[in-house]
């Protein structure tokens, strides 16, 4: 009988779970009714803390209505439950309306879990039948194609869903024979969009032709999960060996040699650690391309929203998108805290006793043609031959501020090259140039020098 089945299951689920407190998503329907009542009958859950959240998302005129019927429910259950309100942003390029309430849903999930909180979703194995077939339709790889996972890392706490094997016809029969009470929202019965495209459209002639087919598929995402953990363990160790020793480089081409089915995973953990957003897959086999076809000389660049991929020599950098700072920027320099354009950082002057105040100097940026003489005797450099020799990307070379006399010499490049006119001055002071930086900085993006 399903109703055992869905009791015993929801005890053993429990026994397997990390400690942690219990919040149930309720949105009034028939899943998330049903399984808030299973776990308002489990005594372990309830020593828990069980709570429930109802997230109302404005989008319907009767969502009042909808949170007035889930405090009612809970209250007969005696189950404390949170409302919360959320705007759902107007529709964007590549983002419809589901996806932004979804976003935005457990965007206010996230921000009510506590460190090692468990939030119970009633997601069911015909909800992973059709993720499943939304990835593929989608072009996804056994990360996608392996869908919804029982338990998964959310926020600081936990997704966790216990129904994920039981067929939707389960939990109905449950809340029918226990008489319980649920919302029908209309929005499920828009064949415009895709899921309901497929439950209403698709699915049923699936399942008339091959009636195991729900099974058959979430067989096939435990196995594209099982090989998406696989992978995600290698591309960590290939990572490890191919990750340069700034965190933002890949070791080119190590990076390129790695088997296809390696090479797009470490790419995109690579990014997250730097939490950067992917690329799509196009955009990822552009870069592949480009990094592939360019000559040694060249420094191609691939961008998409959120993220810049450079090559300089044997290293790929990974970045923020980057602005050079106004050409025409000058500002007077007396050695107190200079802040620079662009969120590029703070220059100043620091000694061992009181910060020195100098007759004011100029600070702009690179124009072009600047050279400085490090130390007496030696010839005049272009700035352009010591960032080469220096290894600095030339994407950052425009955003090093550089320190002049008023008469216009050059006296400093950055905190990283004195002229001897800038030592004799500095020395005299007893002080030295510090630039702080900030996040878009030298960052991630140069070498330390």
């Amino acid at each position: 009988m399903p109703i055992h089945r869905i009791h015993d299951l929801i005890e053993a689920a429990l026994v397997e779970l990390p400690p942690g407190p219990l919040l149930v998503t309720l949105s009034g329907g028939l899943d998330s009714t049903t399984l808030l009542h299973a776990l308002a009958g489990s005594a372990a859950a309830r020593a828990r803390g069980l709570r429930a959240v109802h997230i109302d998302h404005g989008l319907h005129e009767d969502s009042a209505s909808w949170s007035d019927h889930c405090r009612d429910y809970t209250d007969a259950l005696g189950v404390e439950l949170i409302i919360r309100a959320v705007n759902v942003p107007p529709r964007r390029a590549g983002l419809g309306r589901e996806a932004s309430a979804r976003r935005a849903r457990y965007g206010a999930i996230e921000a009510l879990l506590a460190p090692g909180d468990i939030v119970a979703l009633a997601h069911h194995r015909d909800d992973q039948a059709e993720t499943v077939l939304l990835k593929l339709m989608r072009g996804a790889g056994p990360e996608g194609v392996g869908a919804m996972r029982t338990l998964r890392k959310l926020g600081r706490g936990f997704a966790w869903r216990p129904l994920l094997g039981l067929p939707r016809a389960a939990l109905r029969e449950y809340a029918e024979h226990y008489q319980l009470d649920w919302l029908q929202d209309p929005s499920n019965a828009d064949p415009t969009i895709d899921r309901n495209y497929l439950r209403m459209q698709v699915m049923p002639r699936i399942l008339q032709r091959w009636p195991e087919a729900e099974t058959s598929i979430a067989q096939s995402a435990a196995w594209a999960r099982a090989a998406a953990s696989f992978i995600d363990g290698e591309a960590g160790r290939a990572l490890a060996r191919t990750q340069g020793l700034d965190p933002s480089t890949l070791r080119l081409r190590e990076w390129l040699e790695l088997p296809q089915a390696l090479r797009d995973p470490v790419l995109r953990r690579w990014l997250r650690s730097l939490d950067l957003p992917e690329p799509t897959h196009y955009q990822a086999a552009e870069l592949v391309r480009q990094l592939g076809e360019a000559g040694e000389d060249r420094q191609p660049c691939v961008r998409w929203p959120g993220a810049e991929m450079r090559r300089y020599r044997d290293l790929l950098h990974a970045l923020a998108p980057l602005q050079l700072p106004p050409f025409e920027w000058t500002a007077e320099f007396d050695g107190s805290d200079l802040a620079l354009p662009m969120d590029l950082g703070t220059l100043r002057l620091v000694s061992a006793g009181s910060r020195p105040h100098i007759a004011p100097l100029r600070v702009r940026f690179r124009r072009g043609g600047e050279s400085l003489r490090l130390s007496s005797g030696a010839h005049t450099r272009e700035l352009r031959d010591l960032f080469q020799e220096a290894g600095i990307p030339p994407w950052q070379r425009g955003r090093l501020p550089l320190v002049f006399e008023p008469d216009g010499a050059l006296l400093a490049v950055a905190d990283l090259w004195l002229s001897e006119a800038g030592t004799r001055l500095f020395d005299a002071h007893d002080a030295r140039i510090e630039w702080t930086q900030r996040g878009a900085g030298r960052g991630r993006s140069a070498p330390d020098i």
